[in-house]
């Protein structure tokens, strides 16, 4: 699913900008959007998003009328029965002529979906939670692409951690890879081009084999991370770049295949992001307030490894 919640985040800014620069405009009264939420009860990750809402009011130059009801009272309601509760909270809008125009193309693209009574707004919120995955404890997932400087950045978020002893020892971090394949093709596709789908196959061959030494690679090989010298990398890590290679189009192309379909059912696509117990969709400051990981908070001081603003 394609998110729409960086462009309708984009129209909350401008129309606050808007605002501010005409005060003496007259105001002009705006037809209510109401908007329906359906939200987790054990999570907070899975409850409204304020900047969504915002974004969506003011993508349809209208003004928030909100509601919510909770996972539980929707799987009762009969007029929910077909709409894809999988992953919380669910934005539903009330439909209307004009909100289907305002929507058109964005329905047409697919990013945004709908029945008789509701446009529906699906996986668009920057947290949220997989209803229905089984919990798995104390693991933390970091979905990356391999030459996306904003997930090096969030790499080096654990490093520095390792390297100063704040990582907490009941915690085992995970980094999964964002890529795409074509089965019809038999061909990798990643945003960054071909030399980032080999860094994944590399970098997982390493986790495999050289486990004890795989964060010590990529702080190593982060440093220039689309650089043509990998095997250098490996050989500073004390890895033999000869074993992983021999490995490469087989096992590793193999291992590949099986994070493009993990990453398309968790239906991951922005570098970083971050999956804690196989549960819930974070942010830095969301994850940053789960025991034991203050580091990842934007507010933290780890060695000057800032959270990064962006992402790929």
């Amino acid at each position: 699913m394609k998110k729409v919640f960086a462009l309708l985040t984009a129209c909350a800014l401008a129309s606050v900008a808007t605002a501010a620069g005409q005060t003496t405009a007259k105001t002009t009264q705006k037809k209510p959007v109401e908007i329906l939420v359906i939200e987790s009860t054990d999570y907070p990750s899975g409850k409204q998003d304020a900047q969504l809402t915002n974004g969506l009011a003011n993508f349809l130059e209208g003004e928030a009328k909100v509601s919510t009801i909770s996972y539980e009272e929707a799987q009762q309601d009969p007029k929910f029965a077909n709409i894809d509760m999988s992953f919380l909270p669910v934005y539903l809008i009330k439909k209307t002529p004009q909100w289907g125009k305002k929507l058109e193309e964005a329905l047409q693209a697919g990013y945004v979906q709908q029945n008789s009574d509701y446009y529906i707004f699906l996986h668009q919120t920057r947290t949220g939670v997989y209803q229905n995955k089984i919990a798995n404890p104390g693991v933390l997932e970091i979905f990356v692409m391999s030459q996306c400087p904003y997930g090096v950045m969030a790499e080096g978020k654990v490093i520095d951690a390792k390297n100063d002893g704040k990582l907490p020892a009941d915690t085992a971090i995970r980094v999964r890879y964002i890529v795409s394949y074509d089965k019809a093709n038999n061909d990798f596709r990643s945003l960054h081009g071909s030399g980032e789908w080999e860094e994944d196959v590399r970098q997982l061959l390493i986790a495999k084999y050289y486990p004890e030494k795989f964060w010590k690679y990529l702080e190593i090989r982060n440093k220039d991370y689309r650089s043509s010298r990998w095997d250098k990398a490996m050989k500073e890590a004390g890895i033999n770049p000869n074993k992983i290679m021999k490995k490469f189009d087989t096992e590793g192309v193999e291992l590949l295949k099986a994070e493009a379909a993990y990453v398309d059912e968790y239906d991951i696509g922005s570098s970083p992001s971050f999956l804690w117990e196989g549960k819930e969709l974070l942010d830095y400051n969301g994850l940053g307030q789960k025991p034991g990981l203050g580091f990842f908070n934007r507010n933290s001081s780890t060695r000057g490894a800032a959270a990064p603003a962006g992402s790929c």
